[in-house]
């Protein structure tokens, strides 16, 4: 799809800094990646697969989400990827950002979180969401061969790793404390909350939200 992009105004240069510090972080996980932009009733929700998931229904995935508000507008639901996007926020614009034209097709992008329903199932300390993460990133690489190389072996490395239990109460799966840590959600003093619906496990905190499928 090629043309004219809308254009998303944020409340203020505070607000497309931090929409450029989350899509700079979820960059890192998958630098080759895209990024779901939805404008809906003033508020700009923006998803990124910090582990894309796999099969039909998309098990492992883990999603991150920062909502925020920007000024009415035409809905919008498009997925673009990181490159086109920090193309234009290199670009000057104090408090806009123009959606770039050209969509890219994303597995992930079809699931769509619940928007209600959800069910409280507790809290975790950040200091712990913090520990869960590191403790993974550590793991995925010891387990990887020198030089980073892939393969399915370390693929099944990480979806072992990132799909294992916490040892907290409650247990929270390792891939949402990995999304809270890459995003910059988590941290000391920072709790997040937990709730559930069905196969979602949703983790939040003031910064934003992790989603577990």
């Amino acid at each position: 799809m090629s043309g004219a992009g809308p254009e998303i105004v944020f409340e203020g240069p505070h607000g497309r800094t931090d929409f450029a510090t989350f899509v700079a972080r979820a960059r890192r996980a998958q630098p080759g990646g895209a990024v779901r932009l939805q404008r809906i009733d003033g508020l700009l929700v923006t998803t990124v697969a910090v582990l894309e998931g796999s099969g039909l229904i998309g098990e492992g995935a883990v999603l991150g989400m920062r909502i925020v508000p920007v000024a009415e507008g035409s809905p919008i639901d498009v997925v673009v990827s990181f490159a086109s996007v920090a193309d234009r926020l290199a670009r000057p614009g104090a408090t806009a950002l123009s959606v770039p034209p050209m969509t890219v097709q994303a597995s992930w992008a079809g699931l769509s979180p619940p928007r209600t329903g959800w069910e409280p199932v507790g809290s975790i300390a950040g200091e712990d969401v913090d520990r869960i993460a590191t403790q993974g990133i550590s793991d995925v690489a010891a387990g990887t061969p020198e030089g980073g190389a892939g393969g399915p072996a370390v693929d099944a490395l990480r979806k072992r790793v990132w799909g294992a239990m916490s040892d907290t109460a409650p247990p929270i799966v390792a891939g949402l404390a990995f999304g809270a840590h890459l995003l910059g959600f988590a941290g000391a003093g920072v709790p997040a909350t937990l709730a559930a619906n069905g196969r979602w496990t949703r983790l939040t905190t003031p910064r934003g939200h992790v989603l577990a499928h």
